[in-house]
């Protein structure tokens, strides 16, 4: 689909320039001196030869097909070229030119005039303002990045080129190989939706890395990599987390940031591994790109100092990893092998006077033990330690095994030489254990989520045709919040079950109402322009005789008056005083990248204080409906302490699973709130009491 890109048999270069200062004289010569071996043609009526290639007026004078051209003309001149392009049925363009979407007003109105060109003629398109395209395998560097990198299985895209350039600059000094490197820009057309598809299939791309400012699709980005990450790691970076850096992406490349809590759920829901740090994806790139995956948690330690050790299995444990226990015959053996003030359990201290065969024997050892997953081996210089022999020794050891090794040669001028030798067998060196603990906790996060069951929605049996009447009546009314006994409609749809609830529009219908249901009840202003009832004073709670009733109905409807004034005031809502449960919250809020952003926490005048919350973009699947209410910092309340039972925890994951069924079904809800929805003790089920749900204007 995007195989011309990084893998064409010709390419133009649109600006191609003979002043090495510009840019079309850079991409030129790195696509040259990158070793491509295609037909290459530059393109610049003013001139008939650069960099000893014959040079072509324009694409439409080249005698042969092209299946690439990469823009690098001023912007006015960009639309002008690409007619060209779509005339001469070239498949793929890079647009490297600034000057777009990211310019402003005047800008965008320049960028949709190439969308349209480029899909007036199927063409599609990389960029504008961007960096280019590389793939080492072919090779192609379609760039104007300062040189070539290394080869190797990562797979990286960035948003931004600047942050390309220093990555790539990164990689030429060694210790990190790319197969692959695209620099999106403004993705106009392509983005990071379209590479993760083709870089799934890559066998070049054994980890796909991913800088992202804003998703033009978030849905359509969570199916994706759904379906790369059953095989393929995928490590992200999401930037503009903060309201400064969120307002920096907008003025960076035009892009929306997108809210932080809905780009966790997400990557979470996707398999996606999320770095938050430059620093954290590349050290978790090395790990997924030369190691085998990890298959369990339990880490072994091979060290020569005690500190580093302690430190390593502070750092695993925190990262939340097992510290391998050792079987008795690995023990044994190494006892038997190593110095008598040795320590044999895990971490194995071998010693500072270790010399590179004490560590073999033991990295062996540890290794061939069926409860170790994965090893973590420590040298720190002391003055006998042979560092090269000890890092061919880990290398060998790595390679002659199926379980990853990480490399923590700790210190820096005569460590360096040991960390090109562990390079040299594809063995990831990290300066301090926590680095190398935060790298392994990543690749026991990817088999997690690669071995969760394929997501599929299982639909409840709902009423929709009620739920779309009442809908449509409340715009025709020229509403948009719905809440009370409509409320309560729309969750009976939906299998909920909701308190007795009755309108009364004046006092004595209230009584008469509270009489027949039968003390204490609550009350409730009934307004469709007041959601937030407690703020107003519109609720009174334990009513218990008529007199209270009477009392309650004057003064929530002249309270609901003073304070809102000229809200339309039904009456009142007569209901169920519902007693003896844990109040939970089950909330959902449109995100405008992914959509329906579902919440989970406890309930009542507490959620926004406490901020004790969990998210998932709907739809979603019963286990991440378990794991939503198992992630608050309060779950023990709901296991009961002291003695309580515990809350029906199967009717909150049902409750999560028909809401993410009703904002999946109605993508004009925007947002809504069951505060409280009442759990009772386990078996009991659990009622909503009170919802206000707000459509789309």
């Amino acid at each position: 689909m995007l195989g011309t890109f990084f893998n064409p048999q010709s390419v133009a270069v649109v600006g191609a320039s003979r002043d090495p200062e510009k840019l079309g004289y850079a991409v030129l010569a790195n696509l040259k001196d990158g070793g491509y071996q295609g037909h290459l043609y530059p393109i610049n009526p003013k001139a008939d030869e650069i960099l000893g290639l014959k040079v072509y007026p324009s694409v439409l004078d080249i005698p042969d097909p092209l299946d690439l051209a990469v823009i690098v003309v001023p912007y006015p001149f960009v639309p002008g070229v690409l007619e060209q392009c779509g005339q001469k049925e070239v498949p793929s363009v890079v647009v490297i030119t600034a000057g777009f979407r990211e310019a402003g007003r005047d800008g965008l109105e320049r960028e949709r005039e190439l969308i349209e060109m480029a899909q007036k003629y199927n063409m599609r398109l990389i960029g504008p303002n961007c960096l280019g395209v590389i793939d080492t395998t072919t090779p192609l560097n379609a760039t104007f990045a300062a040189g070539m990198p290394s080869g190797g299985p990562i797979a990286f895209m960035s948003q931004s080129g600047a942050l390309g350039t220093a990555v790539l600059d990164m990689a030429m000094a060694g210790h990190i190989g790319f197969s692959k490197f695209a620099s999106l820009g403004n993705k106009a057309d392509v983005s990071e939706i379209d590479l993760l598809e083709a870089w799934g299939d890559d066998q070049a791309s054994r980890v796909i890395l991913i800088y992202v400012e804003g998703l033009p699709d978030g849905q359509k980005f969570i199916e994706v990599a759904r379906k790369v990450t059953r095989h393929k790691p995928v490590v992200a970076i999401k930037s503009g987390v903060t309201a400064s850096g969120s307002r920096a992406v907008s003025s960076h490349t035009g892009s929306l940031a997108g809210s932080e809590t809905a780009y966790k759920a997400a990557f979470r829901q996707a398999g996606v591994i999320r770095a938050t740090s430059m620093e954290a994806l590349f050290d978790y790139a090395r790990a997924f790109a030369y190691q085998p995956l990890l298959q369990g948690d339990r880490i072994g330690i091979v060290t020569n100092a005690g500190g580093p050790g302690i430190l390593a299995t502070d750092a695993l444990e925190h990262a939340g990893m097992e510290i391998a226990h050792l079987r008795p015959e690995t023990t044994q053996a190494l006892t038997d092998y190593l110095p008598g003030a040795a320590s044999v359990g895990n971490p194995v201290d071998v010693l500072g006077d270790a010399l590179a065969d004490r560590y073999e024997h033991a990295i062996r050892l540890v290794l061939d033990d069926a409860n170790v997953d994965g090893l973590l081996v420590i040298v720190t210089p002391q003055a006998m330690t042979e560092i090269e022999q000890t890092a061919h020794a880990v290398g060998r050891m790595a390679q002659e095994s199926d379980k990853p090794v990480l490399g923590c040669f700790m210190g820096e001028a005569r460590i360096k030489a040991g960390v090109d030798v562990l390079w040299q067998y594809g063995v990831p060196n990290y300066p301090f254990p926590e680095r190398a603990a935060a790298a392994l906790a990543a690749m026991s996060a990817y088999r997690r989520e690669r071995d969760r069951p394929i997501f599929e929605p299982q639909p409840s049996e709902v009423c929709i045709p009620v739920v779309r009447e009442l809908f449509d009546r409340v715009r025709g009314e020229g509403r948009v919040s719905i809440g009370d006994a409509e409320a309560w409609t729309v969750l009976e749809c939906y299998g909920f079950t909701v308190p007795k609830s009755r309108l009364a529009k004046t006092p004595d219908e209230a009584i008469e109402i509270a009489d027949e249901m039968g003390y204490p009840v609550v009350m409730k202003v009934a307004s469709p322009d007041i959601l937030h009832k407690t703020d107003v004073g519109g609720v009174k709670l334990n009513l218990r005789s008529a007199d209270d009733v009477r009392d309650a109905f004057d003064l929530i409807v002249y309270r609901a008056g003073r304070y809102v004034p000229g809200a339309r005031i039904w009456g009142c809502q007569v209901q169920q005083m519902v007693q003896g449960g844990r109040e939970v919250l089950v909330g959902m809020s449109r995100d405008p990248q992914f959509g329906p952003l579902v919440a989970f926490g406890l309930g009542g005048i507490y959620v926004e204080a406490l901020k004790d919350v969990t998210f998932r973009v709907a739809p979603f699947s019963r286990q991440e409906a378990d794991e939503m209410i198992r992630e608050i910092r309060s779950y023990r309340l709901l296991e009961g302490v002291r003695g309580e039972p515990p809350a029906d925890h199967e009717a909150m994951v049902e409750a999560l699973l028909r809401i993410s069924q009703l904002v999946t079904d109605f993508p004009e809800i925007v947002e809504l709130d069951i505060n409280p929805l009442m759990v009772f003790e386990e078996g009991r089920g659990a009622m909503a009491i009170d919802m206000r749900l707000v459509l789309a204007s």
